[in-house]
């Protein structure tokens, strides 16, 4: 049975619901939540942690039913984007506000405390006032107020989406260490995909209150169940009709290109292709290499994104995106006009759906 577990869970607060939700996670599980913004991911890390009582349906912590506990009886955490910190206390007095209630020996609450604070590098701001921290600085103080107790759940809703890259990265870092010193499972509400791959074991996806798909980060960002969650993973989906099988690959035309899959499909049949945009060459010459698909077009759009570039390019009437370097866009000296080739395997060009064959 899973560490954590909930059973054909449905809420409806007006706006935002839960419909059947059947999670599970397993003790020591890293599991990123993601979907669009209104897809009810804060609602169920809400009614997990108690503040909400499902209308149907069941939560299990270790094989035990939580569904009707109070949040201070879960021995659940939850840490916001905005920290919640109490003005009127300093940074010591903060992170010992919940452990009080559960130690009583001022010597180990002491040392519980500095620990912590120690392991997310918070030591020397013990006595300081939220007021006087940075952004970084009063999200690790959450983020020890919340482990400190050793929940056996760690509820994140955004922690670091109010941080700048350089903080998010390095709080990313002591996360991981604290999370590995306490041995916490963590579900964690995320709109930066960086979160995922840095973090996460497992990913599960949420829509309109459903879970539409879950795995290990790998398989659902490689091959997504359907267009919707193709699209909201910045994948690039391709539509087209399967024109021929040639030998091992199947040949997709799609409006003003053909493209070839290593996934099966038959002469006819109407497909849906995704293809990762970091899985993309880029070259200003059709060269040799033992990608199949080799696309020429012009590029449309230069997208930088945080230490990354965005290349959206046009190959007849398609708009496909690539990931490239800074140094690679030098390099290429790109800009919207100029010719590309844009460079792929037919093994990553997956098919994710089909409607059936036309003929």
């Amino acid at each position: 049975m899973s560490f954590l577990e909930t059973r054909d869970l449905c809420l409806d607060i007006g706006g935002f619901e839960l419909n059947n939700i059947n999670l599970r996670a397993d003790e020591g599980d890293y599991v990123a939540l993601i979907g669009p913004s209104g897809s009810g991911k804060s609602l169920l890390l809400e009614t997990l942690i108690g503040f909400y009582v499902p209308e149907k349906g069941r939560i299990l912590l270790e094989e035990g039913d939580i569904t009707a506990f109070s949040p201070d009886k879960r021995q659940i955490s939850i840490v916001y984007q905005d920290h919640m910190l109490f003005p009127h206390m300093n940074v010591f007095e903060n992170i010992e506000y919940a452990l009080k209630k559960k130690l009583r020996n001022e010597k180990q609450l002491e040392a519980e405390i500095r620990q912590i604070a120690d392991i997310l590098g918070i030591g020397g701001l013990l006595y300081r006032k939220p007021t006087t921290l940075s952004g970084g600085e009063k999200q690790r103080v959450a983020l020890a107020r919340s482990l400190v107790v050793r929940p056996k759940l760690l509820l994140l809703d955004e922690p670091f989406s109010a941080l700048d890259a350089r903080a998010r990265e390095k709080l990313r870092d002591l996360l991981k260490k604290a999370i590995s010193e306490y041995r916490t499972t963590v579900l964690h509400v995320t709109h930066d995909f960086e979160d995922i791959w840095m973090l996460a074991n497992r990913v599960i996806i949420i829509r309109k209150g459903e879970l539409i798909q879950e795995g290990d980060p790998e398989s659902v960002f490689r091959r997504p169940s359907h267009s919707f969650v193709a699209e909201f993973l910045g994948t690039n989906v391709i539509k087209g009709k399967i024109k021929a099988r040639n030998g091992k690959l199947t040949v997709l035309e799609a409006e003003g290109l053909e493209v070839y899959s290593a996934d099966s499909a038959k002469p006819g049949e109407k497909v849906t292709v995704s293809i990762r945009p970091e899985e993309i060459i880029l070259a200003r010459t059709a060269i040799e290499s033992s990608a199949r698909n080799i696309l020429k077009g012009r590029v449309s759009g230069i997208l930088k994104k945080e230490h990354l570039i965005v290349v959206e390019v046009v190959i007849g009437n398609t708009e496909i995106k690539a990931v490239i370097t800074p140094t690679s866009c030098e390099i290429l000296d790109l800009e919207p006009g100029k010719e590309i080739y844009a460079i792929f395997k037919a093994s990553n060009a997956r098919i994710i759906g089909r409607t059936g064959n036309t003929d």
